[in-house]
């Protein structure tokens, strides 16, 4: 396909994806109908944040999101819904660029992809494998925007993969006063605006490198004993192009190790074991009492990237569903004693637990991103919803990873404020210039960055 069809073919398909739901007399769009239901949805996906911003603004366009931008005053950018805090909310205006999902550019002499800032890792995939194209990696879920992800260093997993920001190579980012700025990795200020929190602007497009596209075939593994977890640790993560480790933090064994491999990369099939723990002979989910069907497949069948990486469908409702979710990363040298030190913590642990999952993710150098000059291995918690006892719980778990410079991922439940998180990030100075120079109103603070950047 031609750059020009595949632009104006991915466009309509974008629209469309996102006014089908809503429908009038005759089965024509009613965009009234749409608005209002967009606006009634005033909680995170999750449900467990209900927004207090009082104005929820859908632009249709890149010219009228610009115009909105520069006349709102008090505002914040409002991705897809997937963070489980106060990070996109407002005393006044939300502003969501769910209806801009285009995608605007294809250079595949350049190995780049330029979107609308509303797209989904699950709109956008597709579109680029029938392109015969990739991203490096993807998150546990497709359903995620690409820009949200990429402002909250969202990640997969891989000793050799970076977070999902790391694919950026350009944003358009439209400040508080409605000028727009063109930022590209040859720019000083890239690597403070990439993972920016909502505070520097809104980001209109954004520009992401991409490679041929590669296959990747899925195992699972049960049961792996805790001692050959800890001895094997660095080996176990490092055996695929994408390793996750999901415990209940019971019986002292993980409870299922999912193997991800590129067939170009790492051809050979795996067997009926894995330092210990054995060969899955089904599907599972990673909770391992739900059903298997939302999951991605698995049994070492070879499939597309966008269809293996992830854990979960996009067509499917990910996780479970009805959830609360924090994460912490420690330096990877540091890893071990972290685990031990929760599995230490297990019998206060469990009991509100669904699910905790265990990752691996390369350093970059982006600043505040949580793998910033270091590797890292985050242990990521899906909780009961049970709200004053997982309270608790964040805060012991943030006590017993103290001494390993912990810090938390930035779209999830955590408690660390901002005295500790600035001796955690080397360039929250610099950043906090940044938010100055691009927010001298202070148009886009809420409650959030209050706590977490200014204290």
């Amino acid at each position: 396909m031609e750059r020009k069809a595949f632009i104006r073919s991915t466009s309509a398909f974008m629209a469309g994806s996102v006014l089908l739901p809503v429908l009038g007399c005759g089965g024509r769009t009613d965009k009234k109908a749409l608005e209002e239901a967009v606006r009634e949805a005033r909680t995170n996906w999750a449900g467990n944040y209900s927004y207090r911003a009082p104005h929820l603004h859908t632009p249709e366009s890149l010219g009228e999101l610009q115009e909105l931008i520069g006349k709102l005053g008090i505002q914040k950018p409002l991705g897809s819904r997937h963070c489980f805090n106060d990070i996109a909310d407002s005393p006044l205006n939300q502003v969501s660029t769910e209806r801009l999902r285009s995608v605007l550019d294809l250079n595949r002499d350049a190995g780049e992809v330029t979107v609308e800032g509303g797209i989904r890792y699950g709109d956008l995939a597709p579109l680029l494998e029938a392109e015969g194209l990739a991203l490096h990696n993807l998150a546990s879920l497709p359903h995620i925007s690409v820009v949200g992800a990429c402002a909250t260093a969202t990640h997969g997993s891989g000793v050799r993969n970076g977070n999902l920001a790391t694919a950026v190579k350009a944003l358009e980012l439209i400040t508080p006063d409605g000028e727009i700025l063109q930022i590209t990795r040859k720019d000083p200020e890239f690597f403070g605006s990439v993972v920016h929190l909502g505070a520097l602007g809104m980001v209109s497009r954004i520009t992401l490198e991409v490679s041929p596209t590669f296959q990747v075939a899925q195992w699972v593994f049960l049961d792996l004993p805790l001692e050959s977890a800890v001895e094997n640790f660095e080996a176990i993560l490092s055996g695929g192009y994408s390793v996750s480790l999901f415990t209940d933090w019971m019986d002292r064994k993980i409870s299922q190790v999912w193997v991800k491999r590129r067939t170009d990369l790492e051809p050979d099939p795996l067997g009926r074991e894995y330092f210990g723990a054995r060969a899955a002979d089904r599907h599972v989910h990673p909770i391992i009492s739900l059903s298997a069907e939302n999951c991605t497949p698995q049994m070492g069948e070879p499939g597309p990237w966008h269809e293996r990486l992830p854990h979960f469908k996009m067509g499917f409702t990910p996780s479970s569903g009805d959830e609360l979710q924090s994460e912490f990363f420690v330096p990877s040298e540091h890893a071990v004693e972290a685990f031990l030190a929760l599995e230490a913590q297990r019998d206060r642990i469990y009991p509100h637990l669904q699910i905790s999952e265990i990752r691996t993710v390369a350093k970059d150098d982006l600043w505040l991103s949580p793998a910033c000059g270091r590797d890292v291995v985050a242990f990521h918690f899906t909780w009961k919803p049970n709200g004053p006892e997982v309270t608790q719980l964040i805060g012991m778990i943030e006590r017993e990873l103290d001494p390993f410079s912990v810090v938390p991922h930035w779209g999830k439940l955590f408690s660390l404020d901002a005295g500790k998180l600035r001796g955690r990030y080397p360039k929250m100075p610099e950043f906090l210039d940044l938010v100055r120079k691009r927010d001298p109103e202070g148009r886009l603070q809420n409650a959030y960055l209050n706590r977490v950047l200014h204290g």
